[in-house]
Formats: structure tokens, sequence, C-alpha cells
């Protein structure tokens, strides 16, 4: 599997849980060896209009975070390029969905995932896209973004049980139509982490439903990091989504 990936994210470029050291670590430790890491290109100014408002980048520019905040958008839309092709992940930071159109918080600056989906549709190589959002938060800025538009739809589980949570997610995809499935991929429901609900072999078992409806409706798929904060089970736990939408990696 090819995941995106810049040393540059090694970088702490600010005080909050996302930038703290070891945290990319940690999951390039568990990938080694096992996949083929691409290096990205930034989004160009023209890609991040498309998905926020030029105040909103103005803004990102004056918090000294553009550099790596535009890298990290420009990693997802390489994994949805290559996504349309094979499954692809972006390992990449500050995460994006809580980034609006004109604002952001909790740890984001663009929308990552908005981004990526728009700069596909405007190349022409998608008309549908569904996200899968399931970080322990609710994606409130890919929703503001893209749960308007009528060619993307959006779901972040709400159910609180882990059998639940699942067959949610197992419900919605059944007869999915979509020409990409991009997962936006919060590690901090792990039940070591914040939200305490999923296992590690449950992110296996998404990614392995994801992958089935992707290729029943001829469809391309890829992730993006979210959240995640749990260092000793992060790793593994991506480790786990990857080897679902890959058998055998």
């Amino acid at each position: 599997m090819k995941v995106i990936f810049h040393t540059d994210f090694y970088r702490e470029y600010t005080s909050d849980p996302a930038a703290v050291p070891g945290r990319m670590e940690a999951i390039v430790s568990a990938l080694q060896g096992k996949v083929d890491f691409i290096t990205p290109e930034p989004a160009t100014l023209d890609q991040l209009r498309a998905a926020h408002s030029i105040d909103h980048i103005e803004s990102v520019k004056l918090e000294r975070v553009y550099d790596i905040a535009a890298l990290a958008a420009g990693g997802s839309i390489q994994a949805g390029r290559i996504g349309l092709a094979e499954p692809a992940f972006a390992l990449i930071r500050p995460p994006g969905h809580h980034a609006s159109h004109s604002s952001c918080w909790g740890f984001c600056y663009f929308n990552n995932m908005a981004v990526a989906l728009t700069a596909l549709k405007n190349e022409g190589l998608i008309q549908t896209a569904f996200v899968l959002d399931f970080d322990l938060h609710n994606g409130d800025g890919t929703i503001n973004i893209l749960g308007h538009t009528g060619w993307v739809q959006i779901l972040n589980p709400v159910n609180r049980t882990r059998a639940g949570y699942i067959k949610e997610i197992e419900e919605r995809l059944c007869g999915l139509k979509a020409d990409i499935i991009g997962i936006s991929a919060g590690f901090d429901h792990h039940e070591d982490d914040w939200g305490g609900l999923l296992a590690t072999q449950d992110y296996e078992t998404i990614g392995r439903m994801v992958r089935d409806t992707a290729l029943a409706c001829n469809g391309g798929c890829f992730a993006i990091l979210e959240g995640g904060y749990n260092h000793g089970v992060l790793g593994q736990n991506v480790l786990a989504l990857l080897r679902g939408l890959e058998p055998g990696l």
C-alpha cells in the first residue's frame, strides 16, 4: 500500500496533542517495511480556495502553520488520486475535520478531506463521494464544507456500543454508490484512547467493509489521519485499518 508521508510531519508545529513528538513516529514504526512511503507536495492556493475562504487561509498564515497545513492537504489530495486505483493512506498532520469554510478549531487548520475531494471533483476524476468519519469527535468542518453539496454523503457514526457502532457503519455502506470513499480516520475512539469504545481489530473490520463496498460499486477508497493520541496503541490501530483496506499487508 502507498502511504503519503513527509518527514516535516515529525515537526512539533504547535503545543496541541496532534503535534506532540512521538505521534507520527509511533505510526511510522508500525508501518515500516510493510508499505511504500510517498512524499507529498503542498496543496496549491487554488486547491485550498476551493474549500476555504481567502480570509481563513490568511488567518492560517498568521498562525505560522500555513506550510505544514498546506502540505497535509496536499498529501490528502495525492492519497485521493491514488485511491481511485488502489487503497491509499495519508499519514499527515495537522488533522482537518474541524476546519470549516471560514474558521477552524480542534487542532485543525485546513480541511484535508474537503480539499482532497473538491480537488478530485474539480479535476473531473469523480462525480460522487462518501465520507466515513470514525473519529471520536464529529467532523463538523467536513459537514460545513461538503454537507450541502449534493454530491457528497457523510457518516459520523453515533452509536455508543461497540457492536452497534460497527453495525451502523455496515448498514450505511450497504448498497452505497459512490465514485470514491474517503475515511477520516481518527483513532481516539479506541478502548485505550479518549473514547474507550473500539478494539484494534474493529479498525480492520471497518477497513475491510470500506474496501468491499468500493469494489462493489467500482469505486476507489482512501483514508487520512485525523485524531488518535495514545502513542502506545496508535501505530497498531493504523496498521489494522490498512490491513482491512489491503488484505495481506
